[in-house]
């Protein structure tokens, strides 16, 4: 026992100075770590991938977004010319940089049955591949349409 209130006498010192220097802003002389040139304020997410979502799906209805989570869902939408079958999407932005795999997409498809219900159908495999490089696509562009 003797041990360890000896031990606990030399760490308890140690972390108070250490949270004094912290609440001061740091130690005089030594560069606080800058943030990284991609980092963003405001939203959590990559905010070109996030607008481009926005901007690509725009033709469904938006059921909800969250800027801080990076999460976009977008409610049934049936086109018009195919009245039998419905989508549902959602778009998961999972960082900060503009990167390929920083996101995913996921849809859902329904058909109508012989007696007029909504039945899950299967999902074209290029689909979900097919919507996440036209957001890609577009947050490039938004990019480069910023760096100019």
């Amino acid at each position: 026992m003797g041990q360890f209130r000896g031990a606990l006498k030399a760490i308890v010192p140690a972390v108070l100075l250490g949270m004094t220097v912290t609440a001061c802003g740091g130690v005089p002389g030594f560069r606080s770590a800058r943030p990284a040139a991609d980092a963003q304020v405001g939203i959590g997410v990559n905010a070109f991938l996030w607008r481009a979502t926005l901007d690509t799906l725009s033709f469904m209805p938006l059921a909800s977004a969250d800027p801080y989570g990076g999460v976009v869902n977008y409610d049934w939408y049936a086109d018009p010319a195919t009245p039998n079958e419905r989508f549902k999407a959602t778009v998961f932005i999972l960082d900060r940089r503009l990167r390929a795999d920083a996101l995913n997409v996921t849809v859902t498809k329904e058909v109508r049955d012989a007696s007029g219900g909504w039945v899950t159908a299967q999902v074209a495999a290029q689909t979900e591949t097919d919507l996440e490089n036209a957001i890609l696509t577009k947050a490039r562009q938004l990019n480069l349409s910023t760096a100019r």
